[in-house]
């Protein structure tokens, strides 16, 4: 529901709303920083008054603290808000937040989805969407994905520095797969820049011969990377103009999951 609409309906409660609105505003405030009822104010189209009875209110619940006195008085975002934060962290689960985003992406692009996690320098694949079709490339939960060739194993190593990628590299390898397959760190490495630039990364047959595949990680509320996400086609079904279009789909799709997972992509 769009902000709009929820102010249309009736059970829309605009102290809420203006709460909502308050916390997000002190929420902009650096470290260290805070906001007089004044600033609050102008920044929420309130009025002062309204702006300090709010601030008020939120203060008896911890989910605002404040410091200083009269005229210096400085509002922040209080504790109660780093508790609640952690339970709600607590209570996702990736495969939940992912799903709907997953299922968009396959209807959007008419390709498979998958959404798999980091382990042991692999990508484990734990969720997949179906395009429906008869003809159907191999996709198993649980499968292994090799780092150095494949859609989510690139986009997971992407998010290592060069140290980390050898390290993970030196003790899963780099097995050629096909002919199109890089077994050579330095160029895997190389590779991984353009990866980071684009924000995505690409098998084209580099894991099996006549398979396509574009990955992009995932990252959580702390900034780190949980998961990756992927589609996959058949490479005769698909013309060479739509590389860079479907890259900007799965890359936009990885932001929208990382941001339901708190971070602020």
């Amino acid at each position: 529901m769009t902000n709009t609409a929820a102010e249309e309906s009736r059970y829309w409660v605009r102290s809420v709303a203006r709460a909502a609105e308050v916390l997000e505003v002190l929420s902009r405030v650096g470290q260290g920083g805070g906001m007089s009822v004044t600033e609050v104010a102008a920044a929420c189209g309130l009025s002062k008054s309204a702006a300090f009875a709010t601030l008020y209110t939120l203060r008896a619940y911890s989910l605002v603290a404040d410091d200083g006195e009269g005229m210096n008085r400085r509002y922040r975002l209080g504790m109660a808000l780093a508790r609640l934060g952690a339970r709600a962290q607590d209570q996702l689960s990736l495969r939940d937040v992912a799903r709907p985003a997953l299922v968009q992406l396959t209807e959007r692009t008419g390709m498979n989805s998958r959404l798999a996690v980091p382990e042991a320098g692999q990508a484990v694949v734990v969720d997949q969407v179906s395009n429906g079709e008869r003809i159907q490339v191999d996709l198993r939960m649980g499968t292994r994905e090799l780092p150095h060739c494949t859609g989510l194993g690139k986009a997971l190593l992407a998010e290592m520095d060069d140290d980390e990628v050898a390290r993970v590299v030196g003790q899963v390898g780099q097995p050629r797969r096909t002919g199109h397959t890089i077994t050579e760190l330095p160029l895997l490495l190389a590779h991984l820049k353009t990866v980071r630039e684009l924000g995505y990364a690409v098998d084209d047959e580099e894991d099996a011969d006549g398979i396509f595949c574009i990955g992009s990680a995932l990252r959580d509320h702390t900034g780190a990377c949980v998961g990756a996400i992927s589609i996959t086609s058949l490479k005769r079904d698909l013309p060479a103009w739509r590389y860079q279009e479907l890259g900007r789909e799965v890359r936009e799709t990885a932001a929208t999951i990382s941001r339901s997972l708190g971070h602020p992509a």
